[in-house]
């Protein structure tokens, strides 16, 4: 199917609570390596109160606690229709505090527990240490297979059933410093710590991304055209090569 004949439909997820550390970037970089292959994008911010609707893939970023109490009721009352969602091949990416609400639930330190959405069979507590600073992640779905950002969290991450890494670490911390795991990935939901921002220095996850999204909405596989990508590989390299 030619390039310039699909569409895609992308949802932002609360930006104006949850966009830490250039998050929004994700979101640019998914618009326009579609739009540079001639792709129609169509894009939606959502806003608290605002219903949500059936896209092909939703993101979510990252936010402090006070950002995340906002957001986790209004997006709890929207569960059912997220999972039928992911039920149905949508793409979700949720970036720390938005993964954490991909979870079944994110205790705070002294707070109520804020209820996730359970789009991942994971749960996360707060630590007492905070983790900062460059990632590099091995994955084993991607080609090449690292994945690099930045981390910036004190809430630990645990992921049980089906729900698998998004890759092993190979430097920094991952999701709670201990297994040795970052990220999560179920169906087609996928959720880190990894800002900084995530996808334009991993161009090859972002594409990833929106193939499965083509998928959803047209039934069929679609590989997409390769695009110059020196200079995102430039910053991707720079973070391996210079991990502190």
């Amino acid at each position: 199917m030619e390039e310039d004949k699909l569409s895609i439909s992308i949802a932002h997820l609360y930006p104006k609570l949850l966009n830490l550390y250039g998050d929004m970037g994700n979101v640019i970089t998914l618009i326009k390596r579609c739009q540079w292959r001639g792709i129609q994008v169509e894009f939606e911010q959502i806003d608290t109160r605002d219903k949500i609707k059936d896209h092909d893939l939703y993101f979510i970023g990252g936010g402090q606690d006070k950002q995340q109490e906002e957001v986790a009721q209004e997006l709890f009352s929207n569960k059912e229709f997220l999972i039928s969602q992911r039920d149905n091949g949508a793409v979700f990416l949720g970036i720390c505090g938005g993964y954490q609400l991909f979870g079944h639930y994110y205790q705070p330190h002294d707070k109520d527990r804020l209820p996730g959405i359970s789009l991942l069979d994971a749960y996360t507590v707060a630590g007492s240490k905070r983790f900062i600073g460059n990632v590099t992640v091995k994955s084993d779905f991607l080609i090449p297979d690292t994945l690099v950002g930045f981390e910036n969290h004190s809430g630990l991450t645990y992921l049980q059933g089906d729900t698998k890494p998004l890759g092993i670490v190979a430097t920094g911390n991952g999701n709670n410093g201990k297994d040795g795991f970052e990220g999560a990935r179920y169906k087609n939901v996928f959720g880190t710590y990894l800002h900084g921002s995530l996808l334009p220095k991993n161009p090859h996850f972002a594409d990833f991304l929106i193939e499965l999204a083509l998928e959803k909405r047209y039934g069929e596989k679609i590989k997409l055209s390769p695009l110059d990508d020196k200079l995102e590989w430039d910053a991707h390299n720079s973070v391996i090569n210079k991990p502190y």
